[in-house]
């Protein structure tokens, strides 16, 4: 089975990206069955409803979201009457000049907590992934895959920082970090949609990033996050610096790969909901 894949949002080519993410992508409804996607061996573009590999994807039904599951061994029967509802607060980061506001040479090297974003760093599209340990980061550094222009986030800072201004660049990369100009610097002014979590009694606290929001949905990179598929979601959404808010309620219907996070998708939305939403994708 082909591992990469194309596909387009709007009038633009992206990727490549594993099956999982266009099935991710799906789940929220940033894709349909109509979006056009490609991978090696086509001769041409193919609507997703015309490719055999993403089959189940056609025989999903918005209404019973607990059947989504991102593998196999993720058959479990859900109980509509004892899934715990999630209450989330998602709200944009602070703008900090500071690199960070947190101390990495205090973070344990196997912990999944960083986040990165490729894009300038290659001068390709934006994508966010992740969680990552400092360690991983570190071969995939050594494996070419991210560079000291390669931005990252975690809990504890205030924005989307170069790898190159990590206090700990050095000592974890064994080199001198570079210097980044200006001009790079002001086109790295867009901040990370962050998404606060309180579980269950809401004694404990989970943040991740969120991604690919759409009317239909969005994911969050998040590690140790302890919902499944088919828990129900309350969002109130407030944006710090922004007039986008909203609040609407949804189910996870996806966990994505190596426990990295789930994709939710909304099942109550106000029109004032949709319409800060298409305001926020518009002027993303």
């Amino acid at each position: 089975m082909a591992e990469s894949w194309y596909y387009v949002d709007g009038s633009e080519r992206v990727g490549p990206v594993a099956k999982s993410e266009i099935e991710g992508l799906f789940d929220v409804g940033k894709l349909n069955i109509e979006s056009y996607i490609w991978t090696k061996g086509y001769d041409n573009w193919k609507k997703i409803q015309e490719v055999d590999d993403f089959s189940s994807l056609l025989n999903a039904s918005p209404s019973e979201p607990e059947e989504v599951s991102v593998e196999p061994a993720i058959e479990e029967e859900l109980d509509e009457e004892v899934t715990a509802p999630v209450e989330m607060k998602v709200e944009r980061a602070e703008v900090d000049t500071n690199p960070a506001s947190i101390d990495l040479s205090t973070v344990d090297n196997d912990e999944k907590r960083m986040t990165i974003k490729i894009g300038l760093d290659r001068g390709g599209d934006e994508a966010e992934y992740g969680p990552f340990s400092l360690n991983q980061l570190k071969q995939a550094f050594i494996e070419k895959r991210i560079n000291a222009k390669t931005l990252v986030y975690t809990s504890g800072m205030n924005d989307w920082t170069f790898l190159a201004d990590l206090p700990i660049y050095q000592d974890l990369f064994e080199e001198m970090p570079p210097v980044i100009g200006e001009s790079e610097r002001r086109s790295n002014a867009r901040k990370p949609f962050v998404a606060r979590m309180f579980f269950h009694d809401e004694s404990d606290v989970f943040e991740g990033v969120c991604r690919d929001i759409s009317i239909g949905g969005l994911q969050i990179l998040i590690s140790g996050f302890p919902g499944k598929v088919g828990d129900e979601v309350s969002l109130n959404v407030h944006p710090d610096n922004s007039e986008y808010c909203f609040v609407a309620s949804g189910k996870i219907v996806r966990l994505l790969d190596g426990g990295q996070g789930f994709s939710l998708r909304f099942t109550e939305m106000s029109e004032e909901a949709k319409n800060s939403i298409s305001e926020y994708i518009v002027n993303d």
